[in-house]
């Protein structure tokens, strides 16, 4: 896994701010962590990352679905605090790929 492709860490966007979401726009992975303690809190990946990414925010604020109401509803809460950084990959199944190296290697608030 080549970390040096890896954006830098950034403030969550608040869209209430007029914030927006620095990610690729095609296939990719994104991690997230707390700011005040630097505990991960999750890693996921999506074939349009960034789509992928703002679904972790509740309604109206985000975009997409999410299955999992306690991921959307702890980021939300705790936006001010939440930091991301993503990664840009060729295909999903490398992304894929990266991201179980991720959660193997990782222990996040949110395994999975």
């Amino acid at each position: 896994m080549s970390q040096n492709r890896w954006s830098k860490w950034r403030m969550f966007p608040d869209p209430k701010k007029g914030d927006f979401i620095h990610a690729p726009f095609g296939p990719g992975i994104y991690e997230l962590r707390r700011s005040d303690t630097r505990e991960l809190v999750l890693v996921g990946i999506g074939k349009n990352c960034a789509h992928r990414t703002t679904s972790l925010l509740s309604r109206p604020l985000g975009a997409g679905t999410r299955n999992n109401s306690a991921k959307v509803k702890y980021v939300t809460t705790n936006l001010a605090k939440i930091e991301y950084r993503c990664l840009a990959c060729s295909s999903r199944e490398q992304a894929q790929k990266i991201e179980t190296e991720l959660r193997r290697s990782n222990d996040y608030i949110y395994p999975s």
